[in-house]
């Protein structure tokens, strides 16, 4: 991971948060006139319409688009793989980066499909994050700094951009996150992940557990809860997100992961993850119950739990299709069809 010029801080990071931008109203209402006037019944497409009209709003465009939608994969390693709580060993999380890099991911093909642009950011993954029962995962600098990397996915010209991870154990980090943030218990957040049960499923739930136990002082911030049971790739899809907001960028955020990350910044304000729509329903069981706790639906649900970014990847062809009938439809006026008596 090439470090930003400038150390980034906690307190910075605050103070972006604090000038978030609002949505374009304007255009929003300029395009739920014209979709009233579409040949179809009003709201007969249902969420394609809410689509074409959250894009407007995002995007300040009386037109939305998603030609050049982008997809960034961040990839991060977690020192608690070695307490056994996935069932692949770190190691992967390089190998996996390499097959990104070659073309043989799963997520490369459904880039392709989308005509997109794929970007793998690969953060320090030969220097893991710590084990967060020990001690905590990153100091402040660390975790902003990661931050701050990831606002550089960002890029002028982008119409979306779909946020997705790759590092072995964080789901768990995932978990632990989550249960910080909105309480409960362990159970209530861990899942299988990569394919763990049994006795390895048990671990995962007492490493979460440990996890809260140890960062106890934390639990008023967010930020600090980031920091000490997070990882580098959630830290930086937190950066990514609030520079696509600054950026006036649509965002489509992949599963339980990337959720979990966004969730941080939700936790901060409210209204920080309004330019951003959850992609899909991942077959990780807590994944629902977070997307509640965000006021989100959804686009999708199709059982999948890879992560990469596939399914936000995937979601771009709605995004796609809700702008295809807002620009060519006809209206009725203009095709001399009788509208709604």
């Amino acid at each position: 991971m090439s470090e930003p010029s400038q150390p980034a801080t906690f307190a910075e990071m605050r103070a972006v948060l604090a000038q978030l931008p609002e949505a374009d109203e304007a255009a929003r209402t300029k395009v739920r006139l014209r979709q009233a006037d579409l040949t179809k019944p009003l709201g007969s497409l249902g969420r394609l319409e809410e689509i074409t009209e959250w894009l407007a709003a995002w995007q300040g465009r009386n037109q939305p688009r998603c030609q050049r939608p982008r997809v960034c994969v961040f990839a991060g390693s977690h020192g608690i793989v070695a307490r056994g709580v996935s069932a692949y060993p770190a190691e992967v999380n390089a190998q996996m980066v390499q097959n990104f890099v070659a073309g043989g991911a799963a997520i490369n093909q459904l880039t392709a499909a989308i005509d997109g642009d794929l970007r793998v950011y690969e953060m320090d993954l030969q220097n893991p994050v710590g084990d967060f029962t020990e001690g905590p995962a990153m100091d402040e600098e660390r975790c902003a700094r990661a931050m701050a990397y990831g606002m550089m996915a960002a890029e002028t010209g982008i119409d979306v951009l779909c946020l997705g991870e790759m590092g072995i154990g964080n789901t768990t980090s995932a978990a632990t996150l989550c249960l910080a943030l909105f309480g409960g218990r362990a159970e209530d957040w861990v899942g299988p992940g990569t394919g763990v049960s049994g006795a390895a499923l048990q671990r995962k739930i007492e490493t979460v557990q440990l996890g809260i136990e140890r960062h106890r002082a934390a639990l008023g911030d967010p930020l600090q809860v980031l920091a000490a049971v997070g990882g580098e790739e959630l830290a930086a899809i937190c950066g990514a997100i609030v520079a696509a907001r600054m950026g006036r960028i649509p965002v489509l955020l992949d599963g339980y992961t990337c959720t979990a990350a966004a969730a941080v910044l939700h936790t901060l304000d409210p209204h920080a993850l309004d330019h951003c729509l959850v992609a899909h329903r991942s077959a990780e069981p807590a994944h629902a119950a977070l997307c509640a706790r965000l006021d989100q639906k959804p686009l999708l649900d199709l059982g999948m739990r890879l992560g990469e970014g596939s399914g936000a990847a995937l979601a771009v062809s709605l995004l796609k299709a809700a702008c295809a009938c807002f620009d060519g439809m006809a209206t009725f006026s203009g095709a001399g069809v009788s509208g709604p008596a």
